[in-house]
């Protein structure tokens, strides 16, 4: 952690010079290192360093040093409990990742995930919202991507302000396919599914039909699927779908695979 701003630099060290809080590194506490800003939860206890695990399960080990480390965004010293608790069983979370408790959400990153529509921000929520309040990525839903190259320059991407676009329907030949050709720009990442829409990529099996239906061309697809399945309105539709989704093993892999590459391209560290 550099010098903080204001800080006397002839006043010695600033964490020697306020009550640290001593806080037990119990089993799955997420912390931060404060030099090196790996972030990840207590795994164990290594030569008399304190072992993290990160969301990608990536295992450092770190001395317990005074003021050493950050607990919600303030500088703490980690102990070894006096006593080990039996280990409990580790809880995933929507997305298959290891559940973190106790922890508050990251204040959020200058980096975004924009995804096409409201129904595509639930979704993603549903499944990582918890990955993401923990990596403090924030998930903008478009209205549509006809003018995303604009949009993307408005935003001005740099290595600390990095973009992750998700498009529905990203395939050779698409519209959509040429709307992202021509978005040229550093420190965007711009990935998607193969779906018409984000309901086609929840697992038919979820809501308890064998396929999506055939929707003929020039026909609206949603309105078309509504009428196939007996549902007067997408609204309603919607919220059906919605309520099957439990967890990752509910869509299909296209999609769990391009927001695993966004979560992961938006929280690299820069450099």
């Amino acid at each position: 952690m550099g010098r903080r701003k204001g800080e006397d630099v002839l006043a010695g060290d600033w964490r020697r010079r306020k009550v640290v809080p001593v806080v037990d590194a119990e089993p799955d506490l997420v912390v931060e290192d404060a030099d090196s800003g790996f972030c990840g939860a207590v795994a164990g206890f290594d030569s008399g360093a304190v072992v993290l695990e990160d969301r990608h399960g990536r295992r450092r080990n770190f001395p317990l040093l005074p003021a050493a480390f950050l607990l919600d965004g303030q500088s703490v010293t980690l102990r070894r409990p006096t006593r080990s608790p039996a280990p409990a069983a580790r809880r995933r979370t929507a997305s298959g990742s290891v559940a973190v408790d106790g922890v508050r959400a990251r204040v959020a990153r200058a980096s975004r995930i924009w995804v096409e529509g409201v129904h595509d921000a639930a979704l993603v929520e549903r499944i990582w919202g918890d990955d993401l309040r923990v990596e403090g990525v924030v998930v903008e839903p478009l209205s549509g991507i006809d003018a995303l190259d604009a949009e993307v320059r408005h935003f001005g991407p740099d290595p600390d302000r990095r973009l992750g676009v998700l498009v529905d329907h990203l395939v050779p030949g698409s519209k959509e396919s040429r709307i992202v050709a021509r978005v040229n720009a550093p420190h965007v990442l711009v990935t998607g599914h193969p779906y018409v829409d984000v309901w086609q990529a929840v697992k038919p099996g979820a809501l308890g039909i064998a396929a999506w239906p055939v929707v003929p061309p020039g026909r609206p697809w949603k309105e078309g699927v509504c009428a196939a399945l007996g549902v007067g309105e997408p609204a309603a539709m919607w919220r059906h779908i919605l309520s099957r989704v439990d967890s990752f093993a509910d869509v299909e892999t296209p999609l769990i695979n391009a927001m695993e590459r966004l979560i992961d391209f938006v929280t690299e560290p820069a450099g």
